[in-house]
């Protein structure tokens, strides 16, 4: 069996890797969450998602704010409605700006992390088809 790329990534490159998901219903393949600031007063969600191979999320819109992702490890995408995907590693930061449908994940060979910060409230669509997904090289 072939190893992953960027295997370290699996138990997190800055922080912890976390948890199964709690949101893995909005997603293809495993992905882990730590929350990393969880203080009631602040409007800002902080996370630390690491993603398996070949796991993505849904296409997805954040309503009423934004999404920042800071790329921390591993190999990943990301593509906006209508754009081409973009090739993602560490050190790469995205801001998804209100209402851009998008969605990010692992490349099919890698382990991906990422912190996003993110205002506002996601509305999860549909998921990115195995198709669509197996076209990114």
């Amino acid at each position: 069996m072939k190893v992953a790329k960027h295997e370290e990534v699996k138990h997190g490159v800055i922080f912890p890797a976390g948890e199964k998901n709690p949101y893995s219903q909005f997603f293809v393949g495993q992905s882990y969450l730590k929350t990393l600031v969880a203080d009631p007063k602040v409007s800002v969600g902080v996370g630390n998602v690491t993603f398996e191979p070949g796991c993505r999320n849904n296409w997805h819109i954040h309503r009423n704010g934004f999404q920042i992702l800071l790329v921390t490890g591993g190999e990943g995408w990301y593509q906006e409605e209508g754009k081409p995907a973009q090739f993602l590693k560490a050190g790469d930061v995205i801001v998804t700006h209100d209402g851009v449908k998008h969605w990010h994940g692992a490349t099919k060979d890698s382990w991906f992390e990422h912190i996003a910060i993110t205002a506002g409230t996601p509305e999860w669509l549909e998921p990115v088809s195995d198709e669509e997904y197996n076209k990114l090289k």
